[in-house]
């Protein structure tokens, strides 16, 4: 009797085993098959200062830092050993994009701007239609309202004569104080 429960806690034990793993290749297939299918959202990570060609041709040679950090903004990197010169560094990256990076560095002397170098850079509408290349264009809805639906939504009109008038109580002659005036 012992004997054969032991043959059977056996073949039980192997017959489990087998199952298990004959389930891991299929498991790892299906899980392949689903993980091909599904992919993380990755946020879109701007840094750094957007330079615009527009803002770039406000600047011209000979104004100074406060005018320069005004249409610019304040550059990103500013480095005490090269006090005359400030760097506008833009990194845009963006799922299943190519990522984009721009910069544009301003040279200074006498507190005066003297040169600058820059890549190209598009339009403030260029670059806003590049970040919205994955929306879908809905359409838009209409915003009005019919003649008769203005009819039906306008509150019926009373005469003033019909509503009865309700007497105005008047103020108070004083009024309590604020703070105890009694320590």
């Amino acid at each position: 009797m012992f004997d054969s429960i032991v043959r059977y806690v056996c073949w039980s034990a192997l017959g489990a085993a087998g199952v298990m793993l004959s389930g891991c290749g299929t498991f790892d297939s299906t899980s392949n098959r689903v993980a091909s299918l599904v992919r993380p959202y990755k946020i879109d990570i701007v840094q750094g200062n957007f330079v615009s060609s527009e803002q770039l041709a406000a600047l011209k040679e000979g104004m100074p830092r406060g005018q320069v950090k005004n249409i610019l903004g304040t550059p990103l990197l500013t480095d005490i050993f090269h006090a005359d010169r400030w760097d506008y560094v833009f990194t845009f990256k963006r799922q299943g994009v190519e990522p984009q990076a721009r910069k544009v560095t301003v040279f200074f002397k006498d507190d005066l701007l003297v040169r600058i170098v820059a890549d190209p850079l598009p339009t403030e509408a260029e670059f806003v239609a590049s970040m919205d290349s994955d929306r879908k264009a809905a359409p838009v809805p209409v915003l009005e309202m019919s003649p008769d639906s203005l009819k039906a939504a306008a509150p019926a009109k009373t005469s003033p004569a019909a509503e009865p008038t309700k007497p105005v109580a008047a103020p108070p002659a004083s009024y309590p104080p604020l703070e105890d005036s009694v320590r």
